[in-house]
Parts: C-alpha cells; structure tokens; sequence
C-alpha cells in the first residue's frame, strides 16, 4: 500500500503542528469514538519483539485530577529551587500543566514481562521495552494532533503520587501523564520556543554522515 502525496503531506503537516499544550485546554468533551480512534493509534505504535508492553489509564475523576494537580504543585515547587535565581523565577512564571483544565488525562504505563523475561529485540538492550512505551505516547500525541485534541505530557510529578492515586502495581513502569482536551488554539511554534527559554537547534547542528562530529562548543569542553 502506498501513501499518496496528500497523505504524506498530513504526517508531516500533524508533525510539525504537534503542540505541548498547556493552557490553552476547553471544558467540551472527546467523544468516545475520538478518544478510540487516539488510543487505538497509541496501541499501534512499534515494540520490540511485538511485545505491545504499554496500558493506558483514562482518567475523568475530578477527584484524581486533584490529587495528581498537589502531587504536580509539590515536585513544580522543588524543581524551580533546582534552577540558578533568574531561571527560578522565569521557571516559576511558566504554565506547565492543565491537569485540571483538560478532560481528560491517560497516564501511558509499562509491563516489562508482559510477554516475559526474554523478549527479541531486548536480551541484549533492556530498555527497549521503555522505548517502545514512548513510541506509543508519540503516537497517540500526532493522533490526538490529527483530531485537533490538544496534549501536554506532565513530567514534572513523583511516580508515587500517580502510583497511589491510580492504583498501580509497583512492577509496573509509569510512562507518561497526558492531558487531553480540546483546546482555544494551537501556537505557531513550540511554547519554551516562543518564551525563549531554548532555541530550536538547527537540523545541521544535530545530523552527523558515519561517524560522530564533535560541534565547536564540544571541542572547547574536551
């Protein structure tokens, strides 16, 4: 089966207009059909040795939202005294979650013996499994995209406050928190770009033909 150019076009038009979003979510409701059609592509995702180690929670509870919301105030609060002065108090500014705004959030989780100790693809790597588990947030994040639900990935938060508020087992690996929702408006570019918290990297300084080449700042480090 072969992509047609219009098609291509829309993977890389959903690509670049993928948004972490933030603060921008609406109270209206993801229709179910929507949401399958979001997690079904999630589901979807490449694993190692077609292991398929990801679950995925779908949280609507107010109740949850709010515990998960403290649980985000106390880890927001210890990474900002993480920062030298300047950047604390620009970080401290920063909107960094909708945990309460989006209607929906999918805590995205891993079983690394889903399919048992020796997966292929994973006897030499053992974090594959872990990747795999990102692929499927990558997923579901350029799904959501595609229905023009808005995401943001909350990582700011300690795994034990999503563990006991979610209920989940200790030998399962804890992904990703997302927040989805529809949303006012997309921005034109990425919202730490825009803040000018970090620059985009230009795609020079980033590919590399055979081997590793170390950039002018690397060379000054060594």
């Amino acid at each position: 089966m072969k992509i047609t150019t219009q098609e291509r076009d829309a993977v890389y038009k959903t690509i670049f207009a993928r948004r972490d979003v933030r603060s921008e979510f609406e109270p209206t409701e993801i229709p179910d059909d929507v949401l399958h059609r979001i997690i079904t592509a999630a589901h979807h995702a490449p694993s190692v040795g077609f292991m398929q180690p990801w679950d995925f929670i779908v949280i609507k509870s107010n109740e949850s939202k709010e515990k998960i919301k403290a649980g985000f105030d106390l880890a927001h609060a210890q990474s900002a005294a993480m920062f030298s002065d300047e950047k604390s108090q620009q970080y401290s500014r920063l909107k960094l979650e909708g945990i309460v705004e989006a209607p929906i959030g999918i805590c995205v989780t891993c079983d690394r013996n889903k399919t048992g100790e020796i997966v292929i693809g994973r006897t030499i790597n053992n974090e594959m499994d872990l990747y795999s588990s990102v692929c499927a947030v990558q997923n579901l994040w350029l799904a959501a995209r595609a229905e023009n639900v808005g995401l943001g990935w909350v990582s700011i938060i300690h795994n034990d406050v999503l563990r006991k508020t979610l209920n989940i087992p200790q030998h399962i690996e804890i992904i990703a928190y997302l927040c989805l929702g529809y949303v006012s408006h997309f921005k034109d570019k990425p919202e730490l770009e825009l803040l000018g918290w970090l620059p985009r990297r230009d795609i020079k300084d980033v590919l590399h033909f055979e081997q590793w080449h170390m950039s002018e700042p690397e060379k000054q480090k060594k």
